[in-house]
């Protein structure tokens, strides 16, 4: 555990896990601690079950037993009836990076494993994702000035439950992992099948590790095209070359256009990278379209990035002009009209 540390140059002490009460993320506690770490062990109770909270609590008294400080977090908002496994996920990241956010912890860190590793390529590769995509979760991430880490992407989970029998702990089986209705839980239950012809966990792992080193490559090249090629306005819309753009190597366009449409549509993921190349491979008509909640627009040469409008609110010249005298810097810009508008409403509120 400790060479993780040492690789990835995370020197902080005090540590925030999320801890499911399963035998990945207990593990995971109980070992930073065992290294000396500050563990902070937060719980997230999604309210689905009856038994949710119980279960909760079971956490906190196993979190007890080892010297471990432990918070439960509440999902008290409603319920949506449809994508449930997707809007519970949301939620449990938004609480937990919440709580370090509140609590000035700059590092969480979740149980994921070499198996999860292994799902996530498969079900990324089913949904057509392309090199991004396909190197799946990496260890060590930046989201909202909070480092979240993934020590155990080596460890498969029949490791990490032998760990916790030698330490006498029992975790908890969440039904869940057993409901086919989950697409995950589909593709766990196929594993077998491809190990029979060579195809097993540990090389579905080793293929997404490969395939973030040419990540890595290909990440430098977006970063230094969006630094001398994307324009921010107001911290609210992009604009860029629409031909410098398409005339990048494909690959290196679709993470320019995909960080962009993550970042300004606050999105956890890049769109699709089907969705993506549709739109740079699309002929000299293409206009505009919507993408990962954001907007496209081709305007005076450039391509215009927007966060999508809900609000469906007409800015009449009159409240142009009011902006103007705040915002005088915008007087003499040519700005598309859905920009004019996204800055009026970003800007003003």
């Amino acid at each position: 555990m400790q060479k993780f540390f040492d690789k990835y140059k995370i020197e902080d002490e005090r540590i925030a896990v999320g801890v499911s009460g399963g035998a990945d993320s207990l593990a995971l506690a109980i070992r930073l601690a065992e290294i000396g770490k500050k563990v902070v062990a937060l719980t997230v109770d999604h309210a689905l079950r009856k038994e949710s909270r119980i279960e909760a609590e079971y956490v906190a008294k196993i979190m007890f037993e080892h010297g471990i400080e432990h918070h439960i977090l509440t999902w008290n908002e409603k319920k949506p009836k449809k994508g449930i496994e997707e809007a519970a996920r949301r939620a449990r990241y938004g609480l937990l990076f919440d709580f370090c956010k509140l609590n000035n912890i700059g590092i969480l860190a979740v149980g994921h494993h070499l198996r999860d590793q292994a799902e996530t390529f498969l079900l990324r590769l089913q949904r057509g994702s392309g090199v991004f995509g396909l190197s799946c979760m990496q260890p060590v991430i930046l989201r909202g000035g909070v480092k979240l880490i993934r020590p155990q992407l080596d460890k498969s989970p029949e490791e990490l439950k032998e760990y916790l029998l030698a330490k006498k702990v029992k975790w908890i089986e969440d039904p869940m992992n057993d409901d086919v209705d989950f697409a995950r839980v589909k593709i766990r239950k196929f594993l077998p099948e491809l190990k029979k012809i060579g195809i097993d966990e540990k090389r579905l792992s080793d293929t997404a590790r490969t395939l973030a080193n040419t990540r890595a490559f290909i990440q430098r090249q977006v970063d230094a095209f969006i630094k001398n090629n994307v324009r921010w306005w107001g911290g609210i819309v992009t604009s860029l070359s629409w031909n410098k753009l398409k005339n990048l190597d494909i690959e290196v366009s679709m993470f320019v256009l995909g960080q962009l449409l993550q970042e300004i549509g606050d999105a956890d993921y890049y769109p699709e990278a089907v969705e993506l190349a549709r739109v740079l491979t699309e002929t000299d008509k293409f206009k505009g379209c919507t993408l990962g909640k954001c907007e496209l627009v081709i305007a005076v040469k450039r391509l215009w990035i927007i966060p999508q409008d809900t609000r469906n609110e007409l800015m009449t010249r009159k409240d142009w002009d009011i902006f103007l005298e705040k915002f005088p810097i915008y007087k003499n810009a040519g700005l598309p009209y859905k920009v004019r508008r996204a800055l009026w409403q970003g800007l003003e509120g």
